[in-house]
């Protein structure tokens, strides 16, 4: 008998498409499609986690006759027409759209806490610019505490699954896109009132530039936090980032139409958002060196919006 056989064999007896075992095994559908046409063969730790998923021994799965086997109701995938998330990707990139904005704000928050310390009057007093100082630095650190684990949580996730099929629903797509437009609408009005507490509160520079620091946390959070529950629902886009990280070989394997493409597109993409932010990393330095020290927070915020404007303008004009 052959590994075909017993592939296809195994599947049916879990009830599962070739969609959703690429998706646990962190594959493209061509690539399980390959497998049971007899045009490649799977890796080693693909095949082990073969073994894994279906509960036999290599040797089993390869050379033996597993066609025998009955249906495993228990482990089966539920028997529905819709596309289904397998994976957990849904929930992995929901908790990532906590995290990241949570982060953003912790660091913005640090930033105004510390201007709310910088009166005229008080910051001529030693321990208060320690105070000040330490403030942003806590922020800073509570920022990475919380987003790096994140980032390194969402690179695992998309190395374990980097395709996964379109499951969400129109109805799922209409819902994030009205968060990001709640999002960005309530964040516009936020950096407008911030603006005019600016003008207002001139006077008093330091509770000017500590509420506009604030009024900005909020709505950094509120708009990263509903781009990225609307952006979780391009599946199409979540699985042409996953290209990125693969060599010439891996993709030609894959044999799809255009995967090249997609690949080149994707690392030139990731390699001007780097730089974007590697730019607004240096104006912010360089501005803590200059009288507009107290802005050089904003060079980030600056950076990311570039970003964000670059990948609106790109997706505008692929129609997508």
């Amino acid at each position: 008998m052959s590994f075909r056989d017993n592939l296809q064999h195994l599947r049916a007896t879990r009830n599962m498409t070739q969609e959703q075992l690429a998706m646990l095994l962190g594959v493209s559908r061509q690539s399980v499609s390959k497998w049971e046409a007899e045009r490649a063969y799977p890796e080693m730790d693909k095949l082990l986690r073969l073994c894994d998923m279906f509960g036999c021994s290599l040797d089993e799965l390869v050379t033996g006759d597993l066609t025998g086997r009955p249906s495993d109701e228990a482990s089966s995938v539920p028997s529905v027409k819709a596309p289904q998330d397998v994976c957990g990707y849904d929930q992995a990139m929901r908790a990532f759209a906590w995290k990241l904005p949570l982060g953003v704000l912790a660091v913005l928050a640090g930033a105004s806490l510390a201007l709310l310390l910088s009166d005229p009057f008080l910051v001529q007093e030693p321990a208060l610019r320690n105070s000040m100082v330490a403030l942003v630095f806590v922020g800073v650190a509570v920022g990475a505490a919380v987003v790096l684990p994140a980032m390194f949580e969402r690179r695992a996730f998309r190395k374990a699954h980097p395709f996964v099929e379109d499951f969400y629903t129109p109805e799922q797509r209409d819902r994030a896109r009205a968060t990001m437009v709640t999002g960005l609408v309530a964040g516009v009005c936020l950096v407008m009132a911030a603006l005019v507490a600016a003008v207002v509160l001139q006077g008093d520079v330091w509770i000017a530039s500590a509420l506009f620091f604030s009024l900005l946390a909020i709505a950094a959070f509120l708009v990263i936090r509903g781009c990225l529950l609307a952006s979780r629902c391009n599946v199409e886009r979540y699985n042409r980032g996953s290209l990125h990280g693969m060599d010439e070989a891996q993709i030609e394997a894959l044999g799809d139409e255009g995967l090249a493409l997609h690949a080149r597109q994707a690392k030139r993409e990731r390699s001007v958002y780097v730089a974007v932010m590697c730019v607004a990393t240096a104006v912010g330095l360089v501005l803590m060196f200059t009288p507009a020290n107290r802005l050089f927070l904003l060079a980030w915020p600056v950076g990311g919006i570039v970003c964000v404007a670059i990948k609106a303008f790109r997706s505008a004009r692929s129609g997508g």
